[in-house]
C-alpha cells in the first residue's frame, strides 16, 4: 500500500526529472529514492518512470500516479494548515505561473510584498506563454496563474482583474510614411491591417485576437513576418522591416525613447483582459488564498498608479461598456 511519504518522494522526482535532483530538494539519499520506486513499482505491478540518459519521465502509469499524489498532498497539506492554526499565520509555498510580459511588470513588487507581509511564505514565479501557463495549472504545476484570455476549462476559474491597449506602432523613420497619420493620433484597424506587420505565429492569443477582430472586419491580416517574441518583433520594426501591434506597456520604454512611432488604433479600439486562474479540483491552502487575495490587489494597484502603462482596473473601468466588449481576447491559450 503507498503512504504518503512515498507519494511525496514520487511527486518530487517526476517534477524534477532526476533522482539526483530530487534527492537534495528532499535532502533524502539517492538509493533510498531508488528504492522506494522500485516498492511502489513493485506493489502497483507496473512501471511507473521511463528511465533516458537524461533523466526520468513518468509512464502512461506513472501520469496518473503523479495527478492523484498532487491531489492527495495538497489535501494533507491543507490538513496540516488547520491543525497548527495556519489561518492566523500562512506558510508554505505558493506557485505562480506569469506570462513573460506580466512578470516583468509584477514579479518583483508582488514577490516583495509577500516576503514583507508573510514571511512564512515562500513564493515560486514561473514564466511562459500564457498557453503553457494555462496547461501548468491544469497539470497541477503551479498553484495560480495570471493569463491573458478567460478559459472554459472545467476546474479552472478565472476572475477578469484588467484591461490592457494595444497599440500599433513603427520605427522612427516611419513618419509620413506609407500614407499614416501623424504619429500619437488615431490609426483605424482596418488601415493598420493592410501594413506590413510582424506579428507573433498563428496560435499566439494576441495573433489569433488580431485574426479573429480583422475576420469580424472583412479585411486580412498582413502578416509578413512571424516571431514569437516581444523583444525580436521591436527590434525588426526598428530595422524598419514592418509595423506591429503589442501591448501599449510592452514598448512604452521604446517610444519615449524615440525609437519607435505609436498610434492608437480605433474603429474599434483594441484591448486584452487580463484573468487571474486558479484551479478549482483541489484544496487551496491558506497560502495560496492569501497570494491570491495579493496579486488581485497589486494588479489593480499596478493599473491604478500608472505602473502598467495602458492598463485599467476592470472594477475602475465603469465606462467600458459592451460595444468594448468585442474587442477583448478571444483567444485563451496562447499569449
Amino acid at each position: 500500500m503507498l503512504d504518503i511519504r512515498q507519494l511525496r518522494y514520487f511527486r518530487a522526482i517526476a517534477e524534477q526529472g532526476s533522482f539526483s535532483r530530487a534527492a537534495r530538494v528532499l535532502n533524502v539519499a539517492q538509493p533510498a529514492l531508488s528504492l522506494h520506486v522500485r516498492n511502489m513499482e513493485a506493489d502497483l505491478g507496473t512501471p511507473l518512470l521511463f528511465r533516458t540518459p537524461r533523466g526520468v519521465q513518468p509512464t502512461e502509469a506513472g501520469e496518473i500516479l503523479l495527478q492523484h499524489a498532487r491531489i492527495i498532498l495538497d489535501q494533507v497539506t491543507v490538513a496540516e494548515e488547520q491543525v497548527r492554526g495556519s489561518l492566523s499565520d500562512p506558510s508554505g509555498e505558493v506557485r505562480l505561473g506569469l506570462p513573460g510580459t506580466i512578470a516583468q511588470i509584477l514579479a518583483v513588487p508582488l514577490i516583495t510584498a509577500t516576503h514583507q507581509r508573510y514571511p512564512g511564505i515562500r513564493l515560486r514565479i514561473a514564466e511562459a506563454m500564457s498557453g503553457f501557463v494555462l496547461e501548468w495549472l491544469r497539470d497541477g504545476r503551479v498553484d495560480l496563474a495570471v493569463l491573458y484570455g478567460e478559459t472554459n476549462d472545467h476546474g479552472v476559474r478565472t476572475e477578469a482583474i484588467l484591461t490592457e491597449e494595444l497599440e500599433f506602432f513603427g520605427a522612427a523613420r516611419a513618419s509620413g510614411n506609407d500614407g499614416l497619420p501623424p504619429p500619437n493620433g488615431l490609426l483605424p484597424f482596418a488601415t493598420a491591417a493592410r501594413m506590413p506587420l510582424i506579428l507573433p505565429g498563428l496560435g499566439h492569443g494576441l495573433r489569433d485576437q488580431l485574426a479573429h477582430i480583422a475576420q469580424d472586419l472583412g479585411v486580412g491580416l498582413n502578416c509578413v513576418i512571424d516571431v514569437d517574441s516581444y523583444s525580436n518583433i521591436k527590434g525588426l520594426v526598428a530595422e524598419g522591416l514592418g509595423y506591429s501591434i503589442l501591448p501599449r506597456n510592452a514598448i512604452a520604454a521604446e517610444v519615449a525613447a524615440g525609437k519607435l512611432l505609436r498610434w492608437r488604433l480605433s474603429d474599434p479600439p483594441i484591448q486584452r483582459s487580463v484573468y487571474l486562474a486558479h484551479a478549482t479540483g483541489r484544496p487551496a491552502t491558506n497560502a495560496v488564498s492569501v497570494v491570491q487575495a495579493l496579486t488581485r490587489s497589486m494588479l489593480h494597484d499596478l493599473a491604478r498608479t500608472g505602473r502598467w502603462i495602458g492598463a485599467v482596473a476592470l472594477d475602475d473601468a465603469d465606462d467600458v461598456g459592451d460595444a468594448d466588449d468585442a474587442t477583448l481576447d478571444t483567444a485563451a491559450d496562447r499569449a
